[in-house]
């Protein structure tokens, strides 16, 4: 703070000439007085440094993030707290490695959480970054590792530790997946950090003879390889941590990590070789474990002088850390169908209310060193960072969404592909297209300009129309029921019901207190008659077995008279048991009733108001999951459709509630003549082509749409896939 001066307004203020040589004099004879030199005062309302400092504190804040969407969580996490600070952060622009290292080196961005050290160092020495970017905190300190797994089945029965084992062809052909006798490794995308780092392990380990390195879309190849272990077929693939994959395949239990056969690192890691070897990996085959790679620090990275300008987000970025495992668990929520940009603000506004306490902590220390001034940035407005440039040949980002994104054989095909080609091919468009795992990630891509066109089974919502533009409606869907395909015969219909109505748990429970009741009464009949009367003898093998023919016989009504006891209060317990078989037959009948009408003998499934009282199966947290729970319907929840159909093929539900077009697929293929879709198609949802606000390929791809549909090739596509009308 610059140090106020003393003054006297007498000589500040303007004056005539009568009176210059008056005020001069006071003035002057002030300054002899004080001490003080007599100026205008030195820190007005408002003062250079803060008209200087406030000019500093309204710099907008801009954020970026990697293009992986498992990093997205922690963006938000620190985009959140710097608002905590009195900042306001605009939505965090999405960028690769080289991008963003270039962009903060040029102070177009500000920072960013996504930081793998020592894999980014090599962005950080480039020359064009070096002393103007820097590495701040510690958000995962040494914990996000990297390496190769294979299934504990298959390394158990072959002994496979160590990726030099994969040098034997008979070992390497067990992780064959297309047929040319190597072993397939599911590695890095290109251009990825690690894909430098594989390509020497192949090299040096001498593996190219044996070992394939497969790169693509990682999700989808990932996905697929989820989908083979599922199947009990020997996996072999990369990955890293915090990563969905050890959340979904367990390392110990599911699969292991293995080892290298000794430390080999690109040129630029060299001095990291002796840190490949780690301990307390859980699931690698041996402690210490030679990974491979060296772990890697998540760090923020940011703008030298950003963090200068801006103390108090040092401050902050210097003392937040997010545990692996809570990455690991919201990574794990976004592969499970919470994959929306909202789901993932949520997951971070969840975190911080749970970790309130240690939130505040950060966020007081990180205000100490504020800068005096007024807090009042502005709403990041910056143009897209990323470079925009037209391209001739289109960028197309997908999802695997079955029957209408199906990845298989490393291409992508289903109804979306095929109804895409052919709209490309009649606007005569050259495209090159790739997967992503997220619908997130989907979107963000073609907001930003990093795609130009999302196809896949993609919602038209009012939200998403404010930030892209949506082609016409290629697609009118919702969710439906499918049912059994029907019974051989009404006969055969009414006895499986019979048998369901015999053994159900309801009839099963009223026979067992029947018997219990029973039991009973025989007990206390041969008590009282056993001493004097020689129909209930005394021995109680004898005398049990003639007192439980007594109550049944008497309890019916029967009373053949065989058997009657003599005693007073014998013959009184007797009427009253008597009396009780009327109740107890009208509870058993009423049982049996209520089991009859609850399984409908004739009833049939035709629509929603028909599943009231009936067996449903549905996908967890699904749209269908949460109609039938807001209808207040039973279900069985299952991870995933197939296991519906299982409980549907064996009759151990009656129907099955999930998304039409998933539906009409199966039951128009692999349950065709068993399974059959039934009813309206309702909570319909429309779906669309996703494209940038404005795009010149809006209006195109909605006429060359139209046309294929007046053509009949709509058509013919829909019924390849979804099975025509008559089928469904």
């Amino acid at each position: 703070m610059a140090q106020k001066t003393a003054y006297l307004p007498l000589c500040t203020a303007s004056a005539s000439k009568r009176y210059l040589l008056f005020k001069i004099t006071i003035c002057l004879l002030f300054i002899l007085i004080t001490g003080h030199p007599l100026l205008a005062n030195t820190s007005p309302e408002p003062s250079l440094i803060a008209i200087e400092k406030r000019a500093e504190m309204t710099e907008p804040i801009f954020m970026a993030r990697a293009t992986w969407d498992t990093g997205w969580f922690q963006a938000e996490i620190f985009k959140k707290l710097i608002e905590d600070l009195g900042y306001r952060v605009g939505e965090p622009q999405t960028m690769d490695n080289l991008e963003f290292y270039l962009s903060a080196a040029r102070g177009e961005v500000d920072l960013w959480a996504n930081g793998w050290l020592p894999s980014h160092n090599a962005f950080l020495e480039d020359d064009r970054v070096m002393d103007k970017v820097e590495a701040v905190g510690f958000e995962v300190k040494a914990g996000a590792l990297q390496g190769y797994l294979v299934d504990k089945k298959t390394a158990d029965q072959w002994g496979i530790k160590s990726l030099a084992d994969l040098k034997n062809p008979e070992v390497a052909r067990l992780f064959d997946v297309d047929g040319n006798g190597k072993a397939d490794l599911i590695g890095c995308n290109v251009g990825w950090g690690c894909e430098r780092t594989i390509e020497r392990h192949l090299d040096t380990y001498e593996l190219r003879d044996t070992v394939e390195h497969v790169q693509g879309d990682y999700g989808p190849l990932i996905a697929d390889t989820m989908a083979r272990y599922k199947k009990g077929k020997p996996t072999l693939f990369y990955t890293w941590t915090p990563n969905w994959t050890v959340g979904e395949l367990v390392p110990g239990k599911d699969i292991v990590w293995i080892e290298v056969p000794f430390a080999s690192l690109p040129k630029e890691q060299a001095q990291l070789e002796s840190q490949v070897s780690t301990k307390g990996v859980p699931g690698c085959v041996n402690d210490p474990c030679a990974m491979g790679f060296p772990p890697n620090d998540i760090r923020a990275i940011a703008n030298t002088a950003f963090l200068e300008r801006h103390p108090d987000i040092r401050q902050l970025l210097e003392v937040v850390e997010i545990p692996l495992t809570d990455i690991s668990r919201q990574n794990a929520k976004m592969i499970d169908g919470e994959d929306t940009y909202d789901d993932i603000q949520r997951h971070a506004r969840e975190w911080i209310s749970f970790n309130r306490g240690q939130v505040d902590r950060w966020v007081n220390a990180a205000k100490t060193h504020q800068n005096q001034g007024t807090r009042d940035a502005l709403v990041s407005s910056k143009d897209d960072i990323s470079t925009g440039s037209k391209q001739k040949v289109l960028r197309v980002v997908t999802q695997r969404a079955e029957p209408f994104v199906v990845y298989q054989d490393k291409k992508y095909v289903g109804f979306s592909i095929e109804l895409w080609d052919k709209i490309a091919e009649a606007l005569s468009i050259k495209y090159k297209i790739y997967g992503v795992n997220t619908i997130a990630k989907l979107l963000d891509d073609v907001k930003r300009g990093a795609a130009d066109v999302a196809i896949a089974g993609i919602g038209i919502t009012s939200k998403r129309e404010q930030v892209l533009d949506f082609s016409h409606s290629f697609f009118e869907s919702g969710l439906q029921i499918m049912v059994p395909a029907g019974a051989s015969s009404v006969l055969g219909e009414v006895i499986a019901k019979v048998f369901a109505v015999i053994f159900s748990s309801e009839l099963i429970y009223g026979v067992v207190i029947f018997f219990a009741i029973l039991l009973i009464a025989a007990h206390i009949i041969w008590i009282l008659e056993r001493q004097h009367n020689p129909q209930f003898p005394k021995s109680y093998p004898q005398g049990i077995w003639q007192s439980i023919w007594w109550a049944v016989v008497t309890v019916t009504t029967v009373g053949y008279g065989d058997k009657t006891p003599t005693g007073t209060i014998g013959r009184l317990f007797g009427l009253f048991w008597i009396l009780a078989g009327y109740f107890i037959f009208a509870y058993f009948t009423a049982s049996v009733t209520t089991t009859a009408t609850v399984q409908e003998l004739h009833g049939t499934i035709n629509g929603p108001q028909d599943l009231f009282g009936k067996r449903v199966a549905t996908v967890a947290k699904s749209t269908a999951a949460a109609y039938l729970a807001d209808q207040g319907i039973q279900a069985v929840k299952v991870d995933d459709a197939e296991k519906s159909y299982h409980l549907l093929d064996t009759g151990k539900v009656d129907a099955v509630v999930y998304d039409a077009p998933v539906l009409q697929h199966y039951a128009s293929k692999k349950g065709k003549g068993k399974m059959k879709v039934v009813g309206l198609i309702f909570q319909g949802k429309s779906y669309g082509i996703a494209l940038q606000v404005k795009s010149a390929y809006r209006d195109k791809i909605n006429i060359a749409l139209l046309e294929l549909i007046e053509k009949g090739i709509y058509k013919k596509i829909s019924d390849k896939w979804f099975g025509s009308e008559g089928s469904r």
